[in-house]
């Protein structure tokens, strides 16, 4: 069972950054999306477009490789705390037999 003087927190560590990275990585991908389309589109002729359309997509590939490894640190963190957890809920049950 658990323990009252133990305060599990409601979201495992690091979720937070999990959701920034997942966010960065879906704007990034709309940016991309969005800027080829202009691309192809518009046409734009500026002299900063062909450093500008790319940047997006850049980033996108930053950002997935951020996600997937804040993703796989957070997963490895809720498998400590079940893991804990059993192993206290063990020993409770060892306590009552």
């Amino acid at each position: 069972m658990n323990d009252p003087d133990r305060a599990r927190p409601e979201t495992p560590p690091g979720h937070r950054g999990v959701q920034y990275a997942g966010r960065a990585l879906c704007w990034s991908l709309a940016g991309g999306m969005t800027t080829a389309a202009v691309d192809i589109v518009l046409a734009p002729g500026f002299h900063a477009w062909p450093v500008l359309w790319p940047l997006p997509w850049y980033l996108t590939c930053v950002s997935a490789v951020a996600w997937a490894v804040l993703r796989a640190r957070e997963k490895a963190a809720a498998l400590r705390l079940a893991a804990d957890e059993d192993l206290v809920q063990g020993q409770d049950w060892e306590r009552a037999a």
